[in-house]
Order: structure tokens, then C-alpha cells, then sequence
């Protein structure tokens, strides 16, 4: 067979990761039925094996499906030109013989419709491709009007004017003017449609005579969830007596005293500050340590990495960009190594079942805030007061909800904000005499000697308004009028 010329285009077959154009290749049995081409007319050497063609490699998928088709039209025309230059080929659609016989490689092209399509075309001689006349099919949708409009000679106008208003248009034929009109329509009835009823900050909760509801100038703000905040303050006043540690665990601790835990305490603090977390932070991670050794004994030469590994789990839990462990393994000055960091981790976490839903007094804190109009100045004493209840062991008693109460009542007494009215009241949760015995603890231990001085250092600057020195000269001034003596003494001579 003599070799095929080459097409006009050269790079069909200069193009290497094309396996679909080779002008050598004989045209087998399974092209020539993708082609459509007679395979009676084939040549007697284009029937070839797979291992014994010149190309060894199977014919490639067509990959028209992914908008790829070149292969497909150019290869349709090196095989025409192979198949006309010995004597002239029959096309089977204007001459049938048979069944047309397809191996399993044999995949109908996947470019266009056209491609599939019969060619019909009559016999030639000589050289050159066959150039295919396909007869274009009227579409179906003339069909149907051509053979409704027979049948509708004799139906009245006006229900063929029907039929055809409810005949559905084409697809991808449909009117500008009807589809405009559609959206006109729909535009219309969603305006007219009524809007959904506006859910009430009140519903479902009653407020007490003389409360004022702070929720509702919330109500269209998602992100204060008016609607859900009552519910949500009862679930986290419920939530908090199962992480309250036991007050009395220093009596099972051979190693530590309630001064130790001071001095860890206020050392945490000064890490905390000096890696700007947030205050909630430092709440939980003094609730991991509390938890964690009323449940374990620990030595005394273990207790700061209890320390560091519990702010090092609460950075991760509250924080967006918690520090990395290297950071805290250098605060430690490198007594810890990071793997005994992680090895802590993994046991502090399972000793305390991987529970960490405390219920941060800093929550409480903004609730009661609300009420009071945001202070600023009786917000950040209150902050101040709250952090004193870390450090002193004696208000591991009560609850964060309590705590913040106390704090809030202190601050607005300090400043003279008024009376504890009962808006106050209710979102505190707490009355004047429930927190009387928070309120004393708090003044008692401001009107002591400063024996944790990165505290008191920490709320002596600008920024925390000097909240530690104002509260100190007013507990000193003050204290006598509540019963408190001995200002001499120290907290850790009393307790």
C-alpha cells in the first residue's frame, strides 16, 4: 500500500501528545466503522493486528466531551484520502450490505451530532477525500407544528389559539420580551408576599415587674442573638457546678500549699500578658490547673509545667492564633521540653475527660454590663476584681456568675454608680445579700499588703486605668466600714 500523502495542515501530525494523529497508521477495522466507511472496501493490508500494526499504541478516546475537536475532524479526513486512493469506496448510507459489525475498542465519536450522522454521497473514482453531503433534518419542533397545522384545519381559532399559547417553547429559544415579562411577574410577587413575622427578644421569656428588656434595641443584630440570650445565660449558670474544682484540694497535695499556687498563678498572668491573649485565656486555663489537681497529686518540681501546659491548652481552645509551643517551652527558660509539653497535654486532657466548656466569668461580666450602659471605667475595675478571684484561693468556692456579680457590684460602689436596681439585679442574677460575702473577700484582700506584685503591676498602668491603685486606697479607706481588722496581716498569714 503505497504511503498516504500528508494534509495541508502540518501540525496535525507535528504535534507529539497526540496520539489520534499518525499518517502512517492503517486504518483499521474499528476506525473505519467509527468513520462510517464500508468495511468491505477496505485494502487487503489494513487489516492488521494490534501487535503487528506500525502503530502500537491503541487508538486514543476522542475526547470531544471536553470540548476537543480537532482530532476527531482531522483524522476523519487522512482517513478518507487513505481509504479513496486504490479503487473508488461506497459510502453505506447510499448503498447497505449488511450489519454493520463493531469490536469492543470501537467507540462512536463523542464531538457533535453532526459527526455521527450517515454520510450520504455518491460513488467517486480517483484521488482526493470524500467530501460527505449530509442532508439536514428538519428539526423536530417543525415537524410537530407542520403536523398540528394539519390537524388543526378544521378545529375553531380559538382553541388552536390555546394549544399554541400552551405550547412550551424550545430550549434555548425562549422569547427576551416573555422572559422578562417572567421575571417582572416573579419580582412582583415577592414583593407582594408578606413578610415573615419579626421574632420578639420577649418571646417565650416573661421579664419581672420593674425589669427593662436591654435585648430588644439588639433584636436586628444577628451576632447578639437577642431571641436566645436568656436561654443561653440559663444553660451556662446551669453548666457551671460541673466545673467547679474542689475548694479543699491542697488537703491531698503533699508537696504544694495555697501560696504555691499563688505564685504560679501570678507568674501565668505575666505570661499572659506579655503574649496579649485574650482575658478568657487566663480564666480557663486557672480552671484546667484547679480541676487538674483536685484529681491528681503533684510534685512541687511539676507544678509550673502543670502551669504552662494548662495556658498552652486554653490558647488553643480560645484563642484565633494560639502562640506555638516553643514560645512557651522559652517563657518556662527551657526547663521543659516540647515533647514533655505534649505528653502533659495529652494527660491533663484526659484527666479531665476533654471537658473544657467552662463557663467564663468574662461572659457573665458583659451581661451584667449591658445593663449597666457599657461603663467603661466600672467594666475594666470589674475585670480587675474578677482576676483577684484567681489568685485567691478562697473564691474557688462560688461560681464565675457569682464572682462576676461581686466584681460588678464592687466597681459601681468604687465609682458610685448608683443603686443595685432590679434590671441590674436580674441580669446579674444575684441580690445585694447574695453577694455580700464576694463583696467582702474582694475588700479584704485589696486592703492587705500586695504580695502578687505582676498583678498588681498589670493594673497599674494606663491602659487598665490604674484600676489596682484606685482600688487599693478606696479598700483601705473603706475597709473598717465592713467589719475588716488586722490590715496588717498578709493573705498568706491568714489564711
Amino acid at each position: 500500500m503505497p504511503p498516504v500523502t500528508r494534509t495541508r495542515n502540518s501540525r496535525l501530525a507535528n504535534n507529539e501528545n497526540d496520539e489520534n494523529t499518525n499518517a502512517t497508521t492503517h486504518l483499521t477495522r474499528a476506525k473505519a466503522a467509527t468513520l462510517n466507511v464500508d468495511e468491505l472496501a477496505l485494502p487487503a493490508k489494513g487489516l492488521q493486528s494490534k501487535k503487528t500494526g506500525v502503530n502500537a499504541n491503541p487508538p486514543a478516546r476522542k475526547r470531544a466531551a471536553l470540548g476537543d475537536v480537532s482530532n476527531v475532524t482531522k483524522v476523519e479526513g487522512v482517513a478518507g484520502k487513505k481509504a479513496v486512493t486504490k479503487a473508488g469506496l461506497v459510502s453505506k448510507a447510499a448503498q447497505p450490505s449488511g450489519v454493520q459489525k463493531k469490536t469492543a475498542g470501537a467507540r462512536p465519536a463523542l464531538s457533535s451530532k453532526e459527526i455521527n450522522k450517515k454520510v450520504e454521497a455518491p460513488s467517486r473514482s480517483g484521488p482526493g477525500p470524500i467530501k460527505s453531503v449530509q442532508k439536514r433534518r428538519a428539526p423536530a419542533s417543525s415537524v410537530v407544528v407542520a403536523a398540528s397545522s394539519k390537524s388543526k384545519e378544521n378545529v375553531p381559532e380559538e382553541e388552536v389559539e390555546e394549544e399554541e399559547e400552551a405550547e412550551p417553547l424550545r430550549k434555548g429559544k425562549v422569547d427576551k420580551k416573555t422572559k422578562t415579562e417572567t421575571i417582572a411577574e416573579a419580582l412582583a410577587r415577592k414583593e407582594a408576599a408578606p413578610l415573615p413575622p419579626v421574632v420578639s427578644a420577649t418571646h417565650g421569656h416573661e421579664y419581672p415587674e420593674g425589669v427593662e428588656n436591654l435585648d430588644r434595641d439588639d433584636i436586628d443584630d444577628p451576632l447578639m442573638v437577642a431571641e436566645y440570650a436568656n436561654e443561653i445565660f440559663e444553660y451556662l449558670r446551669d453548666l457551671e457546678c460541673t466545673t467547679v474544682p474542689n475548694p479543699q484540694y491542697m488537703s491531698h497535695q503533699d508537696d504544694l500549699e495555697w501560696k504555691t499556687r499563688g505564685i504560679l498563678v501570678d507568674w501565668l498572668i505575666e505570661v499572659h500578658t506579655r503574649f496579649h491573649l485574650l482575658p478568657e485565656t487566663l480564666f480557663l486555663a486557672v480552671n484546667i490547673i484547679d480541676r487538674f489537681l483536685s484529681e491528681k497529686v503533684v510534685q512541687l518540681d511539676r507544678l509550673q509545667l502543670v502551669g504552662i501546659t494548662a495556658m498552652f491548652i486554653a490558647s488553643k481552645y480560645e484563642e484565633v492564633l494560639s502562640p506555638h509551643i516553643a514560645n512557651f517551652r522559652h517563657v518556662a527558660d527551657d526547663g521543659f521540653s516540647e515533647s514533655e509539653i505534649l505528653s502533659a497535654e495529652r494527660f491533663i486532657l484526659s484527666t479531665l475527660n476533654y471537658d473544657l466548656s467552662y463557663p467564663n466569668p468574662m461572659n457573665f461580666l458583659r451581661r451584667i454590663s449591658k445593663a449597666d450602659n457599657y461603663d467603661i471605667q466600672s467594666r475594666t475595675i470589674g475585670k480587675y476584681l474578677m482576676e483577684i478571684s484567681l489568685l485567691d484561693h478562697r473564691f474557688m468556692a462560688y461560681r464565675p456568675s457569682h464572682i462576676a456579680a461581686g466584681a460588678m457590684y464592687v466597681a459601681r460602689l468604687i465609682l458610685d454608680r448608683g443603686e443595685w436596681d432590679d434590671t441590674i439585679e436580674y441580669y446579674a442574677g444575684y441580690s445585694e445579700e447574695e453577694i455580700e460575702p464576694v463583696f467582702q473577700l474582694m475588700v479584704d484582700y485589696m486592703a492587705r499588703p500586695v504580695i502578687h506584685e505582676a498583678f498588681f503591676k498589670k493594673y497599674a498602668s494606663k491602659k487598665f486605668l490604674k484600676a489596682s491603685m484606685l482600688t487599693r486606697q478606696w479598700a483601705k479607706k473603706n475597709a473598717h466600714l465592713y467589719g475588716i481588722t488586722d490590715l496588717d496581716l498578709s493573705l498568706d498569714q491568714i489564711s
